[in-house]
């Protein structure tokens, strides 16, 4: 396991890397929020794959430097950082939010990433069907400002919906809180049974909101906004992973996107939720590497 300061444009990215130092390169998006150590709790596994996963954090997020966040934005981020890492080639992995991001990195250097894994990750708003119906009118007027004024779309995300972020700020140094039951009690509750998977979804997001919640706001900016690339043009092989318990991401999320995308797998677990890297990491990393 290792730390990386890299620096793109003037800025600090902040990178994890764990599992085999030696093995096939697997650059993780976190969720939103999330953080470049979300998938620490899977190293062992990781490790016994001869997988090298490396955990980058979006602007604002963790120790990266804050800044506008877009789709485009963070590929150009990640490509510096497999740059800087020496690393030419690599599959992506992405949990929730960060699935639109691993689409677009996909999308802008499809000779450099081999495979994209997304679980449970949202399909674009403009084009999935009821999406827009679902947002709230503070979403829309924020929405109102793209692709024009993205800070101001920022700012109406956060102020819109400062009930829910300052509900997770409360919750951010205070491991005992009942957030995890609150939030997926009802969709995960095998996974949250277990005390790893517990610490694990605290040390993550402990991490993500040490610069407080401005990304959230800018995460929605990116993937809520026009995403500025056509699902279609995404060639690289796409495994997408759902549970059918899922409220964050149900599974019409995965079906349209494996309509579009030029080579998908969709895979709907039967009874589960949102949390399903936490029990099936070590078969999505076998499925993103020439081995699995």
């Amino acid at each position: 396991m290792s730390e990386h300061m890299v620096r793109v444009e003037g800025r600090r990215i902040a990178v994890y890397e764990c599992g085999d130092p030696a093995g096939e390169p697997v650059i993780h998006f976190h969720g939103t929020p999330g953080s470049r150590l979300e998938m620490d709790f899977g190293s062992d596994l990781a490790e016994r794959a001869g997988v090298r996963v490396i955990g980058v954090d979006r602007p604002g997020y963790g120790q990266s430097d804050p800044g506008p966040i877009s789709l485009g934005g963070v590929a150009r981020d990640v490509l510096a950082v497999a740059d800087d890492l020496g690393v030419e080639r690599f599959a992506v992995s992405a949990w929730s939010g960060g699935g639109a991001f691993a689409l677009a990195t996909a999308a802008a250097a499809p000779d450099r990433v081999t495979r994209v894994g997304v679980a449970g990750g949202l399909s674009p708003f403009d084009r999935m069907p009821g999406a827009r119906e679902a947002l709230t009118p503070g979403d829309l007027e924020a929405l109102s400002h793209l692709p024009g004024d993205p800070a101001r779309a920022a700012e109406l995300f956060r102020s819109g919906n400062s009930g829910v972020l300052d509900a997770m700020l409360s919750v951010r140094d205070d491991a005992t809180a009942p957030w995890v039951d609150w939030m997926w009690a009802a969709s995960d509750a095998a996974v949250i049974a277990d005390p790893a998977a517990r610490r694990a979804l605290f040390v993550n997001f402990h991490e993500a909101l040490r610069q407080g919640t401005g990304a959230i706001a800018w995460d929605n900016v990116a993937f809520v906004g026009p995403w500025g690339f056509r699902v279609e043009d995404v060639r690289t092989p796409v495994h997408l992973w759902y549970g059918d318990h899922d409220e964050m991401a149900p599974p019409a999320n995965g079906r349209w996107l494996a309509e579009h995308l030029g080579e998908a797998d969709l895979t709907v677990y039967a009874g589960e939720g949102h949390l399903l890297p936490l029990a099936h990491w070590g078969e999505m990393l076998r499925a993103l590497t020439t081995t699995g």
